[in-house]
């Protein structure tokens, strides 16, 4: 769904100078009328449209840096157009309708793939490099480069969000738990797989319904595991066929990580997850740990009695995780490169960074408002915010898929069968089978229809 707010009132004046006649002498013919001068026409300003999604606190600080945009720039107007969320924003432009792709939008990297064969952005490079930006020290290289495809850069990064562990610190106390001579890391930015797991037994209360954490079953919420303890999960960095479950390092990774992940005395058990989200648990007070980024934290910040911190994912052989990058990007079809550029320009800029920042949901990529009080936000939840600044350094992007949600579908029963099968499960079968569906949709080519697995009752 699209909604637009109202641009500011767009300047169009029409001035007329006139000069009064000049008095002319009592008999001197030779002076007349003064001639009036043709009327000075200002141009219409040019008008842009910029696409967002996110929350409603970050839609008004949208609206305000467009404000100052344009309260600063006579030549150009730009109203915003709002996507209720990141899938609307995937649908308008996945639309192959021109007139629902603004001249300027912001676009979650995973959907980089959709945009470029769909011819929907033009690089930004060049443009920006006009405008003075400083590619190199002033954003975070990860984010930036994260958009390169092609030789270029194809959007400008905007924020960046690592995957990481959110606790309840009511359920999960560290001191509590050093005072007791538990496994407890002593830094704030690592911690190592058998403390995650001394923390989630420590988190369980059985009694009180409280489960010590929750994984989601899905390639992403497996992924920050296997990438830590050396595996894989595609073939190919670059052009993936499959997904790579079924190699040796990833199924060696999988063996280390799963007698955690699958110890249903600390996991949130199914029957639960069936009535309400694992989000819902742990806002309750009801589950000790879960995953997630950034985005998470205004809601969990409205939720009454709830306390709660963040911890990086846990290091199995080397600092890892997953996230994504929303970038800015201009349109291929836009009359208005130029004045798009000028917009970008502008955006990325401390002051209107700092605006959308404080909304509190992003990690922003440009390092000067990471590092400051506008995105550390001291004095409220998380209090270890800098962990999403330092879990940024371990993300390893994956290659852009055709659909990560198809991928995800497909392989979906076979994941599940890793994390919830109850007893000993067959690693070699599943992990065969998650490579064998993963096909359908990263190289369908090769795929008979024979070969498509099923998935057992």
């Amino acid at each position: 769904m699209t909604t637009r707010r109202p641009a500011l009132a767009l300047a169009s004046l029409l001035t007329f100078a006139l000069t009064a006649t000049a008095c002319t002498s009592d008999g001197d013919p030779g002076d007349g009328p003064s001639a009036t001068p043709s009327p000075t026409v200002r141009a219409e300003p040019d008008h842009l449209t910029f696409g967002v999604f996110g929350t409603e606190a970050e839609m008004v600080a949208w609206d305000e840096t467009l404000r100052d945009f344009n309260e600063g720039n006579r030549s150009t107007r730009a109203s915003l157009v709002e996507w209720t969320s990141q899938e609307a924003a995937r649908s308008a432009l996945a639309s192959g309708d021109p007139e629902q792709v603004p001249d300027v939008f912001l676009m979650a990297r995973s959907d980089l793939r959709l945009a470029m064969d769909e011819k929907l952005t033009r690089p930004v490079s060049e443009l920006l490099d006009e405008r003075g930006v400083d590619f190199g020290d002033k954003f975070s290289r990860d984010a930036v480069e994260s958009f390169s495809l092609d030789g270029d850069l194809q959007c400008m990064a905007y924020s960046i969000s690592p995957m990481v562990i959110y606790l309840n610190e009511k359920l999960i106390n560290f001191e509590v738990m050093t005072e007791r001579g538990l496994d407890v890391s002593s830094r704030w930015d690592r911690w190592r797989m058998p403390q995650f797991a001394e923390a989630a037994r420590f988190g369980t209360r059985p009694v009180r319904g409280v489960s010590g954490v929750h994984i989601d079953a899905s390639v992403e919420g497996l992924a920050p595991f296997i990438l830590s303890a050396g595996g894989s999960l595609f073939d190919d960095a670059k052009n993936p066929t499959s997904l790579a479950f079924s190699s040796e390092e990833t199924r060696d990774a999988l063996a280390e990580a799963l007698p955690v992940l699958r110890d249903a005395s600390i996991t949130l058990p199914e029957d639960k997850i069936a009535k309400r989200s694992p989000l819902e648990w742990f806002k309750r007070g009801k589950l000790a740990m879960m995953a997630g980024q950034r985005g998470l934290v205004p809601e969990l910040r409205e939720q009454e009695g709830l306390e709660f911190n963040v911890m990086p994912m846990p290091y199995l052989g080397s600092a890892a995780t997953v996230g994504d990058v929303d970038g800015l990007c201009i349109s291929a079809k836009t009359e208005h490169p130029g004045q798009a550029a000028d917009l970008i320009a502008h955006l990325i800029g401390d002051e209107a960074t700092v605006k959308v920042t404080e909304a509190g949901a992003i990690v922003p990529a440009n390092l000067t408002v990471a590092a400051s009080d506008a995105f550390l936000q001291k004095g409220q939840m998380p209090e270890r915010s800098r962990v999403f600044n330092s879990a940024i350094r371990g993300i390893e992007f994956q290659p852009l898929v055709p659909s990560w949600e198809a991928l995800e579908k497909a392989v979906r029963p076979y994941v599940r069968q890793l994390l919830l099968d109850p007893g000993e499960i067959d690693l070699e079968a599943i992990t065969e089978q998650i490579d064998e569906a993963s096909r359908t949709v990263l190289s369908p080519e090769d795929v008979e229809p024979s070969e498509s697995p099923s998935p057992k009752d």
